[in-house]
């Protein structure tokens, strides 16, 4: 991840985008990248998806993360990806459970400037000068925001004791059984 401090966007010279939530944002986001960075600017793809969304030409390279599953072709695609040394690495955060870990793997591991893209199409750079967005978007992710912030916060301060209460169940249980299988032994 690069650009993280600066405010500055960097060239447009090849961008990435990760297809993690529903196609239709991504064609959404690909028109407007057209729109804004021209037509020249090749657009790569990392997706689970078959197929190829609107907007991706033939210059398009596609990589299919089913063809990466071992460790050994993760960094295979780590080091495909910063070959081709992008400027621009897009994501969708659109609550929806798609490549998350592949997705902010890949986000972490190439030196690229971060955009995030949800689920209402609107998205933001990942600098410190979104770090109000930022922060609101992981609460509101986190169930941390709203009028469910006090349910999640009552949740995560009961948990441990519903562990401990489950803990000290079954250990009563399984002492009384063993108890009585120690005082009163059955005959066979």
């Amino acid at each position: 991840m690069r650009y993280v401090l600066s405010r500055r966007e960097p060239p447009l010279t090849r961008i990435l985008l990760i297809e993690s939530g529903s196609r239709s944002l991504l064609e959404g986001l690909v028109s407007h990248l057209r729109a804004t960075g021209g037509s020249e600017v090749p657009i790569d793809l990392v997706t689970c998806y078959a197929g190829l969304p609107a907007g991706f030409g033939p210059e398009s390279i596609v990589y299919r993360v089913s063809d990466y599953a071992s460790p050994e072709g993760r960094k295979e695609l780590l080091r495909r990806l910063r070959n081709q040394r992008y400027s621009i690495a897009g994501i969708i955060c659109s609550a929806e459970p798609i490549m998350t870990k592949w997705k902010w793997w890949i986000a972490l591991r190439i030196p690229a400037k971060v955009l995030i893209l949800n689920e209402n199409g609107d998205y933001f750079w990942v600098n410190r000068a979104q770090a109000g967005i930022i922060r609101e978007f992981v609460l509101i992710r986190s169930g941390l925001a709203g009028a469910g912030a006090i349910r999640t916060i009552g949740r995560l301060l009961i948990f441990p004791f519903s562990v401990l209460f489950l803990l000290l169940y079954a250990s009563t249980a399984h002492a009384g059984r063993i108890a009585r299988n120690v005082l009163h032994p059955t005959k066979l």
